[in-house]
């Protein structure tokens, strides 16, 4: 057998360059460039070293033989004349693998099974023994490929393919492939930085993919060096004191990288069911005390060590089917620049990323872009460099604009009157403003005592809402009585909800009452007419309040209590975050740290949303619409938090009743009624409340809390519950003052078992 070897190394298509460089690097000659795969020249050592060291190969395939082909036959017989005894036993186990097409051979699996049938033939003996098939792990694994009429018949030296390592043995919902993530890391300079001391950081880290092919860089650790077995291993043409040799040498260069003090690579990921595999993929790496993983979401992530400590931020975040709609993308894209431009100043960002355009939407410039093939998805590798010349959100300042920010700061420590001073919606202070102009209608004389009503209502709700951080609350309830109304504040919109006159009042009077009041509405609460949403309530059953009533799709972001929101004010007759359970949210935020917490019926989960911003261990919502669960998704992300927290779509009686999972805090809002195609039966909350609740108290955990309310003004709570349960009602403590003067809207129930 020669001394030297064709060699084709495969790889991911986009990797060929890399590739290409690194196989020269470990002794790779004559290196050529091909589609997904590398070809050159190299002795059984530099095959060896390959197969050790590459982290970008799939296959290391050392050639046997070229020759042309023109037909089946000529397939059979190109196989037959190669000395097979030298490369197996008779008795030993195959595999074939066949790519390409033409010269009649049309289908891979008849090519495949011609392949093998030569060698059977040739190494079947007079006694009858041959060679058996074996996929999974045979002894030797064949490939041929069949290139423009000629046969390129290959020994896979590398066994099972060279991206698994072997310590990914769990994994998430995406996954990255080795290799991948090693080509991403290479691209993105990682090298580099870590040879310089460099921190690395994943804020998406799934279960550690990057953080493993990262740290194993840094450490100078040959990528299968724990691999026990490879296509060689049977092979007759193996040279085992040579591979020995370069195996030790790897093992010792190891060994010396690992005895340096580790850098600070560190991970952060918000699904708390990916944790633990994370921690056991980077254990059985050998590398757990190089990095360490937290649970955290991209809204809160704090890269770095110290403030002096420099590196690079790496990425995949989700681009398509983890998080379902792009308002969703958008917003977590989002998230992930600011928190990029926050805490990561002088770092090095690599995003990859799917979806590019949204790469756009985290402003900041990529300084290069890379292309790379995901599988079958075309994807963008983002590089940036985190400084503020790349900035494109207002952070890159012109001089007069740093000079109006030297003018703010000095207003800023300037004493001022409370009523003087304005906020925006970060809660940052500004300088007063004139009001905006709001075109002017005379009012009649009740239209003027109507907007009196308002202008009093506001100024005391609105020092309230300013102290509370709330942006979005009642400001009228049909405080006077001929004009029926609620109206809403929602930032800079007014959402009007007109209750239907009783049969009683004149339909013309009411008619004349409610013009009336949209022309005060304006002036009186200083909003532009356009920025006025107006519908009809009427009394409602089942869940004819949930039913769309437009199809605009456009949504306002709200905030209460350091929460962010959004709202549709236009296409249902509710706006997706009832503004009466602030205070149970506010309460939930408060009390969730660390807890798991479950919410039933849970709408556009918003309640969720303040658990997780109060530090939550978990939280699952359950609904029957998905409709509300991407809405819920849409909120998650608005914070930063991402779709990890459980979003279950189903019927609440029959999840609950499924369910064998424990939760440390549990929220009860159910509907008075509902009778949706997608259930069984019907719900009554007067009449179903009590099974409802033993479902649930048999989901709460020693110690836990539920709370249960519902806005059905003539519910009564069945008495024998209390028999069963602790049961406190603390419905006068779940008011807040915009509700004060319509204190029955709800009632509340603390619930706890005995």
């Amino acid at each position: 057998m020669s001394d030297r070897f064709e060699l084709f190394l495969t790889c991911p298509k986009g990797l060929e360059g890399l590739l290409i460089e690194e196989a020269v690097g470990l002794g790779l000659e004559e290196a050529r460039e091909h589609t997904s795969a590398v070809r050159g020249m190299a002795d059984m050592e530099t095959a060896y070293r390959l197969c050790l060291w590459s982290r970008l190969a799939n296959r290391v395939l050392l050639v046997l033989k070229r020759f042309p082909m023109k037909d089946a036959e000529d397939l059979y017989h190109g196989v037959l004349d190669i000395e097979w005894a030298e490369h197996m036993v008779s008795d030993g186990s195959l595999a074939v693998e066949f790519s390409g097409h033409g010269s009649g051979i049309d289908n891979t699996h008849f090519g495949a099974l011609k392949v093998k049938d030569a060698i059977v033939d040739k190494l079947r003996t007079p006694t009858g023994e041959r060679p058996s098939i074996d996929k999974i792990n045979p002894d030797l694994r064949i490939h041929l490929r069949l290139d423009r009429g000629e046969a390129i018949l290959s020994l896979d030296l590398s066994g099972h393919s060279l991206h698994q390592r072997g310590y990914r043995l769990q994994q998430g919902a995406a996954p990255l492939k080795e290799n991948l993530a090693a080509a991403i890391l290479i691209r993105a300079g990682w090298p580099r930085i870590a040879a310089e001391g460099g921190a690395l950081s994943d804020p998406m880290c799934g279960v550690g993919t990057f953080l493993v092919e990262g740290a194993m860089i840094a450490a100078d650790m040959a990528p299968n060096l724990n691999r026990e077995l490879w296509g060689f291993t049977t092979w007759l043409g193996h040279v085992p004191a040579l591979w020995k040799k370069l195996h030790t040498e790897a093992t010792e260069r190891a060994a010396i990288g690992m005895n340096k003090p580790p850098l600070w690579i560190r991970g952060y990921e918000a699904d708390p069911r990916l944790i633990q595999p994370a921690r056991n993929n980077i254990e059985r790496a050998g590398l757990s005390h190089w990095i360490k993983v937290y649970q955290g979401e991209v809204g809160t992530f704090e890269p770095r060590p110290d403030q002096n400590q420099k590196g690079l931020v790496i990425c995949n975040p989700p681009y398509g089917e983890r998080l379902g709609d792009e308002a969703s993308l958008l917003y977590l894209y989002q998230n992930l620049g600011e928190r990029l431009r926050q805490a990561c100043m002088g770092w090095e960002a690599a995003v990859f990323t799917g979806a590019p355009d949204l790469g756009k939407r985290m402003g900041i410039r990529s300084h290069k872009q890379y292309s790379f093939w995901n599988g079958a998805l075309p994807c963008k590798l983002l590089l940036i460099k985190v400084n503020p010349d790349q900035f494109v959100t207002g952070e890159r300042r012109t001089p007069e604009q740093r000079q109006a920010e030297r003018e703010q700061a000095a207003y800023d420590q300037a004493p001022a009157e409370p009523q003087e001073r304005q906020y925006n919606k970060n809660g940052n202070p500004i300088k007063p403003a004139p009001a905006p102009v709001v075109e002017q209608a005379r009012l009649s004389e009740g239209g003027q005592m109507f907007a009196n009503r308002l202008q009093k209502n506001l100024k005391l709700l609105g020092k309230w809402a300013k102290r509370e951080g709330v942006d979005c609350y009642r400001v009228y309830d049909a405080d006077m009585p001929e004009y029926s109304m609620a109206i809403d504040l929602y930032h800079d919109w007014v959402h009007v909800q007109e209750y239907v006159a009783p049969k009683s009042i004149d339909p013309e009077k009411a008619s004349a009452r409610m013009f009336d009041a949209l022309a005060a509405i304006p002036q009186a609460l200083n909003i532009d007419k356009s920025r006025v949403v107006v519908k009809r309530r009427e009394r409602q059953s089942g869940t004819k309040q949930y039913e769309r009533q437009s199809a605009q799709g456009k949504f306002t972001e709200v905030s209460e209590g350091g929460v962010k929101l959004l709202v549709n004010l236009t296409d249902y007759l509710d706006t997706g975050l009832f503004l009466d359970h602030r205070p149970m949210r506010m309460r939930i935020q408060k009390e969730a740290a660390g807890k798991r917490f479950l919410n039933l019926y849970c709408y556009t989960a918003t309640a969720s949303v303040h658990a997780a911003k109060g530090g939550a261990r978990s939280t699952t919502s359950v609904d029957l619409s998905k409709t509300y669960l991407d809405w819920a998704r849409r909120n998650f992300s608005l914070n930063g938090f991402s779709d990890k927290n459980r979003l279950e779509q189903g019927d609440v009686m029959a999840w609950l009743e499924a369910s064998r999972d424990e939760f440390d805090m549990i929220f009860i809002d159910p509907p008075t009624f509902s009778n949706s195609k997608r259930m069984e039966g019907i719900f009554d909350v007067q009449r179903d409340h009590v099974q409802l609740l033993d479902l649930a108290m048999a989901r709460l955990a020693p110690g836990g809390v539920l709370y249960f309310s519902n806005n059905f003004r003539k519910f009564v709570l069945e008495d024998n519950l209390s028999e069963r349960y602790a049961v406190e009602e603390i419905s006068d403590k779940t008011i807040d003052p915009d509700f004060a003067r319509n204190a029955k809207i709800h009632r509340a129930w603390k619930i706890t078992a005995r």
